[in-house]
């Protein structure tokens, strides 16, 4: 097994190279939030009903707004894990061309699932071949985790 401070050191390419994609997906969710209130200001939904009595606007159903959010919250399911899972993953000591493209691969994912459903929304399977692209990723490198780890 390798050593864990060489590895986790910023003078290793594959440690840099997934702290800047795990920086890329940080700022992907944190620009979901801004996001969301656009999308409540331009269809003028908002989530609770003083907001509406603020901006003097009747109650308006909340399809686009809900598309944002729900594009959020699935960030907030997949990134945190793929992120604790790569991390794993780089402890095996892959190859560096091969763990950054799935780095890449992945935050591409990320990045086109919430294009393709909450912001040019286009019908399936778009979305769901942008969320099983990511999944596979996280899942390919969690087994090669498990099998190095046993």
């Amino acid at each position: 097994m390798a050593k864990v401070e060489g590895i986790l050191s910023v003078d290793n390419e594959l440690f840099r190279t997934y702290l800047f994609y795990g920086c890329i997906l940080a700022l992907k969710v944190l620009v979901m939030a801004p996001l969301t209130a656009v999308q409540r200001f331009k269809h003028k939904a908002f989530a609770n009903p003083e907001d509406t009595v603020m901006h003097k606007v009747k109650p308006k159903t909340q399809d686009n707004v809900e598309r944002v959010r729900r594009a959020h919250l699935n960030d907030l399911e997949n990134i945190p894990i793929f992120l604790m899972v790569s991390l794993a993953y780089i402890l095996t000591n892959p190859a560096v061309w091969f763990a950054t493209m799935l780095f890449r691969v992945f935050t591409l994912c990320r990045i086109l699932h919430t294009v393709v459903y909450a912001i040019v929304v286009i019908p399936q399977p778009a979305r769901a071949l942008a969320f099983f692209g990511g999944l596979a990723v996280t899942a390919y490198m969690s087994v090669q985790a498990l099998i190095y780890f046993m």
